[in-house]
């Protein structure tokens, strides 16, 4: 299964982005295949957050808009949203202190010991790659069956 985060979806949404066409090439190839995907919910909230901002875009997307875009994301059949299980907590002090997570790099984290530790995704797809957590993951996982951050829409 394939994991997408926030940023892929924010490109998605945001036609004054650098990576839009890619990213919508992207979306709808996951939506329209069979292939299993995912988005956890917090990317879905930090995704409307973002989006809707005015402190961040001069014009932002309505409310009502982002509902509807999430809402035709959400209706892809191969499309799972991923939550929290029961064993979250665990999973994530595991890759906080393999990462040495700290700071701003706790909401990815969150997220990575979901696609990893319950749901098994194969990849997680994202523009942004940041600090070398994501690199000390990769290295430790290399043996594992498990996770592969890909920068998906770099340049």
């Amino acid at each position: 299964m394939i994991a997408v985060d926030t940023n892929i979806l924010v490109n998605f949404q945001r036609e004054d982005y650098s990576f839009h066409k890619k990213a919508v090439a992207v979306i709808t190839s996951l939506a329209e295949s069979n292939q299993r995907w995912a988005i956890p919910w917090p990317c879905i909230h930090e995704f409307y957050a973002i989006i809707t901002n005015p402190r961040i875009f001069k014009i932002p997307t309505s409310p009502n808009n982002a509902i509807m875009v999430i809402e035709s994301i959400c209706e892809s059949p191969s499309l799972t949203v991923l939550a929290e299980g029961s064993n979250h907590l665990k999973l994530l002090n595991e890759f906080l202190l393999i990462g040495k997570v700290t700071g701003g790099m706790v909401h990815d984290a969150l997220y990575i010991s979901n696609f990893f530790g319950q749901h098994f995704c194969e990849s997680l797809y994202t523009p942004t790659i940041k600090g070398n957590w994501v690199r000390t993951l990769n290295h430790s996982l290399a043996n594992q069956e498990g996770l592969l951050i890909q920068q998906f829409l770099s340049a």
